[in-house]
């Protein structure tokens, strides 16, 4: 748990019992959605309120020690690996997400036709399609 506190510290963020337990909530399970965090934590930790939460969850965004993903059509999911400019690949099916890594190997992984004069530091891509057990499952229904 110390890496987890020094986290915290580094993003000069006190180190509260909530803060603690999402964190370690979305190191163990990534891509999770908030209502799993809740539950997660409060697996541990009864008394941690839903508000307590998103306000961790908020505050841990903020600060840049986890990002909020959110498929098109999907609901926020939220993990650890930060500022490595990785990607998602979807399920269409179960909704399942896995990291992808980035598409050519350095940030941002792709060049925009027209930037319209921005500096571009990151691209983000999903990728769509149906993972393995939705696809054994579907098999045998044919």
């Amino acid at each position: 748990m110390g890496d987890l506190e020094t986290q915290l510290r580094a993003a000069s963020l006190r180190v509260t019992r909530p803060r603690m337990a999402v964190l370690a909530a979305l190191h163990e399970h990534p891509h999770v959605d908030t209502d799993t965090v809740i539950a997660l934590v409060r697996a541990d930790h009864p008394t941690v309120s839903h508000q307590a939460v998103y306000d961790v969850l908020r505050a841990l965004t903020d600060a840049g020690l986890i990002r909020r993903i959110q498929p098109a059509g999907a609901t926020a999911r939220y993990e650890t690996r930060v500022a490595d400019n990785h990607h998602h690949i979807v399920c269409r099916s179960c909704g399942a997400i896995a990291d992808v890594e980035c598409v050519t190997g350095h940030a941002p992984c792709l060049t925009a036709s027209d930037d319209h004069g921005f500096v571009v530091d990151e691209a983000e891509v999903v990728f769509w399609g149906i993972c393995p057990a939705c696809s054994k499952g579907s098999e045998g229904s044919e």
